[in-house]
């Protein structure tokens, strides 16, 4: 993933800025108190407090914007609200930085702020829209091949199972209606045999009574 290097990338960035901005400001401050140097009219003592006070608070503020781009590149997720007006504001700033720094000390000072500006707007929108870090499918929901593979076998299966029970079904209804016209013609062939019985038992005992009134 490309994303998460160029987090670390502007995490390192911003932090190398926190500490050149208060060194730099803090050696202002030095040089300003040391030459006794002042400026219309301004106390020097005055003006070595400020650069230096200036130089403590930006690098804190670019350390807290260093940190925020830090915890997104280790949780994998966007910031929060106050990460994210720490970092645009950062990527204003740097927009401010550049439009200045062409005309005061040239293009290549423009160059790295829009290079400062675009890792910034990256970290912003790198995680936009995920909700979690690395997020894996939950078992049992078919988010990987695996689960997907065993649905459509089961499916299958089931529907194999499905077609065999329906056919099977017809098989037995037709065996079972085979079995019952066998019983049908039983029945109706010994009920034939007990009329012929009958019918016998008739004829010998009439040709008995004639035998009896001729006698």
């Amino acid at each position: 993933m490309v994303r998460r290097p160029l987090v670390w990338v502007a995490a390192i960035v911003l932090f190398v800025e926190a500490i050149g901005i208060a060194l730099l400001n803090w050696f202002l401050g030095v040089v300003v108190d040391r030459q006794d140097m002042s400026m219309a009219g301004l106390d020097s003592d005055l003006m070595s407090r400020s650069s230096k006070i200036g130089g403590v608070v930006f690098g804190l503020y670019f350390l807290a914007c260093a940190v925020t781009a830090l915890l997104v590149a280790l949780r994998q997720r966007p910031p929060g609200l106050v990460g994210r007006v720490v970092l645009i504001s950062a990527a204003v700033v740097h927009a401010l930085l550049g439009a200045f720094t062409v005309g005061l000390v040239g293009w290549r000072a423009f160059a790295f702020m829009m290079v400062v500006f675009a890792l910034i707007v990256f970290t912003l929108l790198a995680y936009d829209g995920r909700e979690t870090g690395p997020v894996d499918a939950a078992p049992g929901t078919g988010g990987t091949g695996d689960g997907e593979g065993d649905t459509v076998e089961t499916g299958s299966t089931g529907s194999g199972e499905a077609a065999g029970a329906g056919g099977a079904g017809p098989a037995e209804g037709g065996a079972g209606a085979g079995s019952v016209d066998l019983e049908k013609g039983a029945d109706v062939k010994g009920a034939d045999v007990r009329g012929a019985e009958v019918q016998g038992a008739e004829a010998q005992g009439a040709v008995e009574e004639e035998a009896a009134v001729a006698t």
